[in-house]
């Protein structure tokens, strides 16, 4: 059993970005600005902002985070988000979910300038994305393929299953392991919670993916022997944090796993790193 690990994976791609950066702002005066707009207090959302922080810190970024109350009205954070993507010394802007319930994260997002959603969520980029055409990808499933390539792992002729239909999560990640690209051309089955016989599903694939916020989910009888098993579920249990897929029995029959933690989660900020250097790069190319 091979471990893929998504920390190691991430620190390379961090290391390779901050001598990137380090080039770019010599050409063009200034690094790469990530603008983070932190609702509220989520606890979960406070590390993940201040990992972001950290991450964009040691690769040179520039970030800035603009942290408002719970109470912000729609007509405000909206507003907030407006003036961010019409400020030019802004390259890339990271709207953290989940918002308290009064507010509408979609009208909010549709507010990003396509050009500046380092997330990859605008209507726009996921146009874009089905289609085949350059653009910024959502983060985590664009982490998974990056993980997929580190380790030189082909999806190109096999069956790959994903649990989970998330705009975040599920649906790309279907759509970027159907591309026509070197690394995917896998046949896909997208599987959810009305899906007949998931199990049965699940032992058909040879790459899985799990990503339906249920702790250890997935167990040893929904794997097919030797299947690639990745796991972007993060679960925070009484016993500490774990994966959507049971770890300890999967290990025994799949041909490579992800850790919980330390394996998908920091490809994430990687990818948004990432992300936010392509988009000043594609800018300051166009201006």
């Amino acid at each position: 059993m091979q471990l893929l690990d998504g920390k190691a994976t991430a620190l390379s791609i961090r290391q390779k970005l901050a001598v990137e950066v380090e080039s770019l702002k010599k050409v063009h005066g200034r690094a790469p600005h990530l603008a983070v707009v932190l609702v509220g207090d989520d606890p979960a959302s406070q590390v993940y902002v201040r990992n972001k922080e950290k991450a964009c810190a040691e690769t040179g970024i520039t970030s800035t985070a603009h942290r408002v109350g719970a109470d912000i009205t729609q007509e405000a954070l909206e507003k907030l988000v407006t003036s961010l993507s019409e400020d030019d010394s802004i390259d890339g802007i990271l709207v953290q979910a989940p918002l308290p319930k009064h507010l509408d994260l979609l009208a909010v997002q549709a507010l990003v300038d396509p050009a500046k959603d380092v997330d990859g969520f605008h209507p726009v980029n996921v146009g874009k994305m089905c289609i085949g055409l350059p653009s910024l990808l959502p983060c985590t499933p664009a982490g998974v393929m990056e993980v997929l390539k580190h380790y030189g792992i082909s999806c190109s002729g096999k069956k790959a299953v994903v649990i989970g239909r998330s705009n975040i999560v599920g649906k790309p990640m279907a759509l970027l392991l159907a591309r026509a690209e070197p690394m995917a051309n896998a046949t896909v089955t997208l599987c959810h919670s009305r899906t007949p016989d998931l199990a049965g599903e699940c032992r058909t694939a040879d790459i899985l993916v799990a990503a339906i916020g249920r702790p250890r989910f997935v167990t040893k009888d929904m794997v097919k022997p030797g299947a690639v098993v990745i796991d972007v579920g993060i679960n925070r249990t009484d016993s500490g944090l774990c994966g959507d897929v049971d770890f300890e029995q999967v290990k025994d029959v799949a041909s490579a796993i992800t850790p919980v933690p330390g394996g998908i989660g920091p490809m994430t900020i990687a990818m948004l790193l990432s992300n936010t250097v392509q988009a000043y790069t594609w800018r300051m190319n166009r201006t």
